[in-house]
């Protein structure tokens, strides 16, 4: 059976990770997915960091640009050159969507807007990923997800802990993949809507949009009282089993049981069934009102045995709990293997390795996932080239004239 974007061509002008992850994700689904890179390739090319591992060739391969740019191809063009703005405009024809983190001045210098691209393709979706929006006074900002997604959204500030906590540091490109998520998904709705209506369609959204969108929760109640979130310690938290502790081998676990009604599960699976009888432990304000002191008893107790063992017991228990895995422990993790969250792509380069799978899965035989490897920089300007109409004369011209490469 066909993937579900299979007669979908997407013309992609971006760089580094949030917009180049919703490429990844439509190129998962099916679509052919065209990136248009500088004459230099894109910055994040080789910047990250490689497997430690003792063979030559997978140590340099460079895998985390493999995860945003998987199954594209690559085509390298001079945006600064008519001729090379001449080719996009040939790709974006016969597309059905061009995306790009251009911010709407530049997608004016080199004339990709929606007008100067609707007016060749009228039945274009043309879609912009941003930091902060293409409107308002800082449509002009470059936003990366620190900055945008965790920092101007007030995310890094409610996750610290307490309220002289240190402002965390995010893991790499956390926030370009939510907000690529949201992007792909903005996109296929603005395709179906081109579709219904036979009229071009134009969508965005940002790094710091999609970041309030992940904290709805919170601003249902910010947006309306402007007080500020309270950062809060293990200590204060509202429940003692919707708190994370250290098991005796030092890894952690997770508890989110609200509500009173498993408290006495939760005192016997631990061994302190002392607590039921306690006077400051009889129902969940005492409980909450003794944070300080419950805390560190549960502490002690959670330190008799390694978080391994402890799992067992919690599940007999009938515990919500789950253990705090290392990024290393993930890939191994059963649950994980059994829902395929890693899948094997194969290079002719440097054989078979692990990638990360879309978070979405299709019955009825449709099978989604990773066709090929990132393209090398430039992998197919000649093949894009021919297919634009080009002879090998006029295409080593253009390479001559360093329009593309």
């Amino acid at each position: 059976m066909n993937a579900p974007l299979a007669d979908i061509t997407v013309v992609e002008i971006d760089s580094w990770m949030a917009a180049p992850s919703a490429g990844a994700i439509l190129s998962d689904l099916g679509a052919r997915v065209i990136k248009v890179e500088p004459l230099e390739g894109d910055p994040m090319r080789g910047i990250s960091r490689k497997p430690k591992l003792d063979d030559e060739p997978a140590r340099l391969y460079d895998y985390q640009f493999d995860v945003d740019n998987r199954g594209k191809e690559s085509i390298l063009v001079d945006l600064q050159s008519e001729k090379g703005i001449g080719l996009i405009h040939l790709l974006c024809r016969s597309a059905q969507i061009f995306m790009c983190n251009l911010l709407p001045n530049r997608q004016q210098k080199f004339q990709l807007d929606t007008k100067a691209l609707l007016a060749i393709n009228p039945k274009l979706v043309h879609a912009t990923l941003t930091g902060y929006g293409s409107d308002g006074p800082e449509a002009w900002r470059p936003g990366y997800d620190v900055t945008a997604f965790f920092g101007r959204s007030g995310l890094y500030d409610a996750m610290k802990e307490g309220s002289a906590g240190v402002v965390p540091n995010a893991r790499p490109a956390q926030g370009d993949h939510t907000t690529g998520l949201a992007f792909s998904t903005a996109i296929l709705a603005a395709l179906r809507l081109a579709e219904q209506s036979g009229q071009g369609q134009t969508v965005e959204t940002s790094l710091f949009e999609t970041a309030v969108w992940t904290q709805a929760s919170d601003y249902a109640t910010t947006a309306v009282d402007h007080a500020p979130v309270r950062q809060r310690a293990r200590e204060e938290l509202l429940s003692p089993m919707m708190n994370r502790y250290p098991c005796g081998d030092g890894k952690w676990v997770v508890f989110n049981m609200p509500g009173d009604n498993g408290w006495s599960k939760f005192c016997s699976a631990l061994d302190l069934e002392d607590c039921l009888d306690d006077p400051r432990f009889v129902d969940g304000r005492t409980r909450y009102d003794h944070m300080d002191t419950l805390v560190p008893m549960i502490d002690e107790a959670l330190s008799r045995r390694s978080r391994d063992e402890w799992g067992p017991i919690f599940d007999e228990s009938g515990l919500i709990w789950g253990p705090v895995l290392g990024l290393h422990e993930v890939p191994a993790d059963p649950q994980a293997k059994a829902i395929g969250l890693f899948p094997t792509i194969e290079s002719t380069d440097i054989g078979h390795y692990r990638s990360v799978r879309i978070p979405m899965r299709f019955g009825r035989g449709i099978d989604v996932g990773p066709k090929a490897p990132a393209p090398a920089p430039g992998a197919d300007t000649r093949a894009l080239l021919s297919e634009l109409g080009h002879d090998a004369a006029a295409i080593d011209d253009l390479f001559d004239e360093n329009v593309v490469g």
